[in-house]
């Protein structure tokens, strides 16, 4: 499950830095990021507290990196629309 949601989030990173819309695509790769960490308890490597608390504030992060993109994008076309009518 995290692998396809590190690809999920990997691949979605990748179209927005093409497309250069930064703030989404540091959004998604803080997503990314956040599914290897879960995924270093799975392997053993840290101990589920540690994991799951720094994954949960990459997770945080992340909407709220997602978020702002969203809404900036959505009011520059509103705003850019206002003038026509």
């Amino acid at each position: 499950m995290h692998i396809a949601a590190f690809a999920i989030g990997a691949t979605f990173a990748w179209v927005a830095f093409k497309r250069e819309q930064t703030l989404l695509g540091l959004g998604f790769t803080l997503f990314a990021a956040a599914e290897v960490v879960y995924m270093t308890y799975h392997l053993d490597w840290t101990v589920f507290l540690f994991a799951h608390t720094i994954s949960e504030v990459l997770d945080l992060l992340a909407f709220i990196l997602v978020f702002v993109a969203a809404t900036r994008t959505a009011t520059v076309a509103l705003r850019s629309g206002e003038g026509r009518a």
